[in-house]
Parts: structure tokens; C-alpha cells; sequence
């Protein structure tokens, strides 16, 4: 594959010209839907696995602490919207927003809801927008909950990841399992959709406990649930602490036999898996995840947060106050950005896409001039996949019947081995 290239930041503060210019085989803007990301980059403390943007200085100094937080995130979500304009790229209210971080519940309430109210200002929020913040169990209260309804968010990911508490202690979490039940009633009676996160593969988590963190998941009885493999970065305490010998790197084999018997419990409680480390009670996934997926634009706010635009990728500034510094002084925050190529943009349609429960259409993976059949079926798919998709088939990463429809849909075997399919379904040559 060709990386994408690498520009740089705009020089003039504004917008790359590319994200104006469709790319190969997209739509013009006007036909992709638009959200917004709102970075909160604070957290009581810092779990020894999280590489994320996170801090726990709570006090940074002008624009980048808590008090004036808001104010800085309204700067930067004016001049992005002001650039899009200049770009001419088409007006387009956001069809779901997603508050993460760190912990965004770290903010008040009133806060929280400021930042809404911050998009429906600056881009307008669609009928029926789906408004998302993360939570710690013990980062909210009923009233709390209460507030962020009446403030206009929509549903609440409250970070569970383990019903064991040696699991959560090595995953450094603070808050008692007994707690999650109530704060997913609390938000149920707020009228909150609710989502739980879950983590499998902690240095010294049995097979017995993830089955134990799963059933009560299930008994709690949320709208959504995530289940997330876990991976120890570099630089992370975990990983530092793997390295020292005090705790063992997570085995492959015991994530893939926790990941299946999660999709087992999960379906016989009437969860429907569809991404792979997303399920939902029908007609309860989450929107804003399937943004990403199914690439959507978006504009990311806050410090270290990634929007793309057309085929356009840009970063801020990772630094709060770097980033505050910049939007205080009437700058978008970018600290660079990258022009996605046609090789960079079928790797990716086929590296998101092929994580959803309907996969991709075989007949979008070819190049010009080349095609198959006319009609559903084998021959639909370019002619140098058809051998391919035959042994993903054979090998059961594909299912097989959906293959002779015309599209590549994962099996439960092959979700487990995803980055395996994608390699095949984009190697040249």
C-alpha cells in the first residue's frame, strides 16, 4: 500500500485546499453526513494501560483547565467552522456528537451541556441526533445524569470494564463493582440509552472472570456493549511493568477464547454483534462508532483531537495548552495534516468496512477497468479476488454464502483475524 502523504499544517491557519476536492470514488460533501468529536482531556487519575490524551492537572494555566475549558473549545469549534466555510465545503448540521477523553464528567454538568449547546450554535444539531458522553461509574450521580439529559445529551458509555475487583485493580480503576448497576438505573430513569465498556485480557484475569464480568454486564441489562481486547502500548506504567516482569503480557490465544465466549453470552441475552467489538439491543448500535466506520466527515475539538474532512486527515495541537494558545488566539489548532491516496482510501475502506456485521461489496474493491459479473454472485467480484475470496471462504474467515452474493462478511473465526482478510482483500499483485 502507499502511505498517505504527509503534508504538514495549512500555512495560512486555514484548511488544506484538498478537503474541497471529492477524492476517488467519493461522493461530494454534501452526501456525506457530519459529526463532531469533543475532546475532554482530564481524568482523576491515569490508568496504567491508557495512552490516551489524558491528564490530571486539572489547573494548566490559561484555557486548558477546567474552569475555562469551554470557552476555549467554543474558539476552536468557531474557526473550524468559519475555515469550512472559506473551503466552501457544504453547511451540514452534525447527525451525532460524541464527548470523549480521559473522563468528560470531570466538567459539570452545565458545562457538559454548554458544549451541546456549543454545536447546535456553531453547525446545528439534526433532528433526532444521537449525543453521547463517557462517564466513570463514579464520576456521575442521579443528579448529575439528570442534568446532562435535560442539557440535551441523548446517551451515556460508562467505563465498567470488569464486575471483578483484582481485574479492576490491575486496570487501576477506582470505582466498586456494586456501583455500575445503579448508575445505569440512575440514567435509565433520566431517559438515557446506556452503553458499558468492557476490557478482556488483564495480566491475571481467569477465563472464570471475564465470564463473570459478562453475566453481570448482561443482568445490569444495557442498551449497548463494548468489549475490547486489550492491548498494553508502549510507554504505558502497564507496559513498563510487563517489561519489569511484575505482570505477564496478555496471551493472543486467551483473548480469542474470552472474545468468543463474550459474542456467545452476549447472543443467547439478545445482543447482536454489529462491529466487531460492538453489540446492541436492536436498533440500539451506536451511531457516532458507525461514523467512523463508514466514513463519514467529521471535525474533532480539543487538545490532541483528529478530524477528517474529504480525503483529508488533520491533528491538533496534543498539548492543552499548545492547543488553548493557538484557538485563544483566533487559530484553528492544527499541528499537521495528510492527503489520504486512492491505495491509502481502499485500504481503509476495507480495513473499517469489513468490521461491520454487513461487510463490503466485493464490486467496490476493483480497480478501473476491472469488473466481474453483471449480477450478485462469484462473478461480482473483481476477477483477481475471486480466487482470494475463495480461500478466506475455505480457510472460514469468510461466510460463504454471503460471498456468493457479492459481499465479504467476517465470520466468527474471521473477526478474530480481520487484519489477516483486509491484507488479502488489498494485496496487489
Amino acid at each position: 500500500m502507499s502511505p498517505a502523504q504527509p503534508v504538514g499544517p495549512p500555512l495560512d491557519g486555514g484548511l488544506p485546499p484538498e478537503v474541497a476536492a471529492p477524492g476517488p470514488g467519493r461522493a461530494d460533501g454534501a452526501a456525506r453526513p457530519f459529526s463532531v468529536y469533543l475532546h475532554v482531556p482530564y481524568c482523576r487519575v491515569r490508568c496504567g494501560y491508557c495512552d490516551f490524551n489524558t491528564y490530571t492537572n486539572l489547573d494548566m494555566g490559561r484555557g486548558a483547565s477546567v474552569g475555562d475549558y469551554v470557552s476555549t473549545l467554543a474558539a476552536e469549534l468557531r474557526a473550524a467552522r468559519a475555515a469550512m466555510d472559506d473551503a466552501g465545503l457544504p453547511a451540514r448540521q452534525a447527525a451525532t456528537v460524541f464527548v470523549g477523553g480521559g473522563t468528560p464528567t470531570m466538567l459539570p454538568p452545565a458545562d457538559l451541556a454548554e458544549m451541546i449547546g456549543l454545536v447546535r450554535e456553531v453547525f446545528g444539531l439534526a433532528e433526532g441526533a444521537e449525543v453521547t458522553t463517557e462517564a466513570n461509574p463514579d464520576s456521575v450521580d442521579e443528579a448529575g445524569l439528570a442534568a446532562l439529559a435535560e442539557g440535551g445529551f441523548t446517551r451515556v458509555s460508562l467505563g465498567m470494564q470488569s464486575a471483578v475487583p483484582h481485574v479492576l485493580k490491575v486496570l487501576d480503576r477506582a470505582h466498586e463493582p456494586s456501583r455500575v448497576p445503579l448508575v445505569v438505573d440512575w440514567a435509565r430513569r433520566a431517559g438515557l440509552s446506556t452503553s458499558l465498556d468492557l476490557i478482556y485480557g488483564a495480566p491475571g484475569e481467569s477465563l472464570e472472570d471475564w465470564e463473570r464480568s459478562i453475566e453481570a454486564a448482561v443482568e445490569i441489562g444495557p442498551d449497548h456493549l463494548s468489549a475490547y481486547g486489550l492491548v498494553i502500548e508502549e510507554g504505558t506504567r502497564m507496559w513498563a511493568q510487563v517489561r519489569r516482569g511484575e505482570l505477564p503480557m496478555p496471551s493472543d490465544d486467551d483473548e480469542a477464547a474470552k472474545y468468543e465466549l463474550a459474542d456467545r453470552l452476549l447472543a443467547s441475552a439478545g445482543y447482536e454483534w454489529y462491529e466487531i467489538s460492538n453489540w446492541a439491543l436492536p436498533g440500539h448500535e451506536c451511531r457516532h462508532n458507525r461514523a467512523y466506520w463508514q466514513d463519514w466527515d467529521w471535525w474533532g475539538a480539543g487538545p490532541g483531537a483528529h478530524s477528517h474532512l474529504g480525503d483529508v486527515r488533520l491533528w491538533n495541537a496534543k498539548h492543552p495548552l499548545a492547543w488553548a494558545a493557538q484557538a485563544l488566539g483566533g487559530r484553528l489548532p492544527v499541528a499537521g495534516h495528510e492527503v489520504i491516496d486512492a491505495d491509502s482510501r481502499l485500504l481503509e475502506r476495507v480495513m473499517l468496512g469489513i468490521r461491520l456485521r454487513e461487510g463490503i461489496a466485493l464490486a467496490e474493491l476493483g480497480e478501473p477497468g476491472e469488473g466481474g459479473g453483471d449480477e450478485p454472485g462469484p462473478g461480482s467480484a473483481p476477477r483477481r479476488l475471486v480466487p482470494v475470496v475463495g480461500r478466506l471462504v475455505a480457510d472460514g474467515l469468510l461466510d460463504g454464502a454471503a460471498a456468493l452474493h457479492g459481499r465479504a462478511i467476517l465470520t466468527l473465526r474471521g473477526r478474530l483475524m480481520a487484519d489477516t482478510v483486509t491484507r488479502a482483500l488489498t494485496a496487489r499483485g
